[in-house]
């Protein structure tokens, strides 16, 4: 012990409360407690960082209901050291599901074509049906169409006269 203006540091200690130890005990003990705060850090950075990888924020268009897409192959997991039965239903549980994602994929693959067939139709029928209500007033004259006003230059159209019945 060290005497510094005429106190020991004994006194020191007591006055602080603080334990009494010698000068290299507690060097010896600090360097001990880093070494514990070392390990302990390096495993806690471990789990946080395996926390972290877990656990998911909310998301940012605030749907939390949605959960986050994951590749069939990840999401399915394989039976090691099973029974063949347990493998064998297993594939056949598998087999099944992929046959009916597929016939699903086909049914709206499907319905899909006959939506856009039907519009196609319908675009088409709308079309002749236009045609044939629409008024037609042929222009032979074409000095007619220098005192026409720009309004009514935009509003004619050049049409075929052989598909056109004009009485």
């Amino acid at each position: 012990m060290e005497i510094k203006n005429g106190t020991s540091s004994s006194v020191f200690a007591a006055s602080q409360n603080m334990p009494l130890r010698s000068t290299v005990n507690a060097e010896s003990m600090n360097k001990q407690s880093v070494k514990k705060k070392q390990t302990k850090a390096t495993s806690n950075d471990l789990t946080m960082a395996e926390m972290l990888s877990s656990i998911r924020g909310r998301p940012k268009s605030g749907r939390i209901w949605k959960t986050s897409k994951q590749r069939f192959a990840t999401v399915k997991k394989t039976i090691r050291g099973k029974k063949t039965k347990h493998r064998l239903a297993y594939r056949d549980e598998i087999q099944q599901i992929k046959e009916l994602s597929q016939s699903i994929k086909v049914e709206k693959r499907r319905e899909n074509e006959e939506k856009r067939l039907r519009r196609e139709e319908n675009k088409q029928r709308r079309l002749e049906n236009e045609r044939k209500s629409e008024i037609v007033q042929i222009i032979n004259n074409p000095a007619k169409l220098k005192r026409m006003r720009k309004k009514q230059l935009r509003m004619i159209e050049k049409r075929d006269l052989s598909q056109l019945k004009v009485v």
